[in-house]
Order: structure tokens, then sequence, then C-alpha cells
């Protein structure tokens, strides 16, 4: 029995990297497309929803499925109570990239203003963090908590400046309102984003050391 739970417990975890690659890879595509107005790429991310949610679905019912016949314990019981958190995180990381990609249609014909303020320097790091993340976990490693501590505040700080620039944009002339509103929105998202990858660290942290750590 042992070495089957082994081999679904690894089959397991190889998903959760396979569904968190292509989270990851949604949102950061989804900026690429706003960044270059490309329709083609916003339209792919579009339809990957359905890839997501479809692996999402198969985890969960394998994670279960492993809990009622090995009934594990110990770390091995943490890695499949972390699995089941993180593809719900990562979902929602997708889903975001999902949303963002639905924004470059409506600015596909438009210039950009301030060539997106400042989104792409923030994408690039909410994008560090996912794949900072996903390392530990598959590596079975404790993160480095002080990073992500960090990383969270920059980019919380960036969502407040293109708030405030976006702002100042808008009432320099109102025909940057429509999209100026879509930066503010992208900014959001990608503060959730960076957030959801902090749930993600703390959850591998407690995986690995059976020690809980919360970023405030």
């Amino acid at each position: 029995m042992g070495s089957k739970f082994d081999e679904q417990l690894k089959k397991i975890k190889g998903d959760v990297i396979e569904l968190g690659e292509l989270a990851q890879r949604m949102l950061k595509d989804s900026i690429v497309a706003l960044e270059s107005q490309d329709v083609k790429l916003a339209n792919k991310v579009y339809t990957d929803k359905k890839k997501l949610m479809k692996m999402d679905d198969d985890i969960e019912h394998r994670c279960l499925q492993a809990i009622s016949m090995y009934q594990p314990m110990a770390k091995d019981m943490r890695i499949i109570g972390a699995s089941l958190k993180l593809i719900t995180y990562l979902t929602r990381i997708g889903r975001y990239g999902k949303d963002i990609a639905k924004f470059v249609k409506e600015l596909a014909d438009k210039t950009h203003i301030a060539k997106l303020v400042s989104i792409p320097h923030m994408g690039k790091i909410v994008d560090s963090m996912i794949s900072d993340a996903l390392i530990a976990y598959r590596s079975e490693q404790s993160v480095d908590i002080r990073s992500f501590v960090d990383r969270d505040d920059d980019v919380d700080s960036l969502r407040d400046s293109i708030f405030r620039e976006s702002l100042t944009y808008m009432m320099e002339d109102d025909k940057n309102i429509k999209r100026c509103m879509y930066y503010i929105m992208v900014a959001r998202y990608l503060e959730r984003c960076a957030d959801h990858a902090c749930k993600i660290s703390e959850k591998v942290n407690y995986m690995v050391t059976g020690k809980r750590v919360e970023i405030k």
C-alpha cells in the first residue's frame, strides 16, 4: 500500500505543479497581451480557463480519494492538505489572468497611457512570487517569508501608485477615464494574485515544517 500511496502522492504533486504553471502562464500572458495589445494571445488565455477548471476538479478528487483510501498521517497528510489549498489559490490566479485578458479587446485600438503606468513591472514582481512559491512546493523546501513580505509590500505600493497616477490622467482628460479604470482594475487583480502567492507560501511552509506562519 505504501508504494501505491507514494505513487499517488507524486502524481498529485506533479499535477498541482502543472496547474500552477498553467495559472502562472495565464496571468503572465494576459499582461503581455495587454501590453502588446495582442487580442489573439488574450483569447488563448481566456479559453485556457476550461482546462484550468478541469484540472482543479480532477486534483481535488484525487486528493480526497487518497485521504479516504490511505488515511495518511504527519507530513503526507500536510502535503495533501496543502495541495487542496494550493489548487484553490492557483485557480484564482489563473482566473484573474482570464479577467485581465478580457480587457485586451477593449483597449486594443487605443494607445496606452504612460506605457501602462507601472503594470508591467508589477506583473513581473507577482510572477516572481508565484515562481518561488511553486519551486518551494516542488522541492519541499521552506520559503523565505521575509522575501514574500517585502515583495507583497512593493506590490501594494505599486497598486496605490497606479491608482493615484491613473486618477491624475483621468482628471486631465475625460477621454482617459475608460483606459485608466481598466488599469486600476488590473492593478487590483495583480495585488490579489500577490496575496494568493503569499498564501501559497504560507501553506508550503506549513507543509514542510509543520509550523504556521502568516504574512500580514
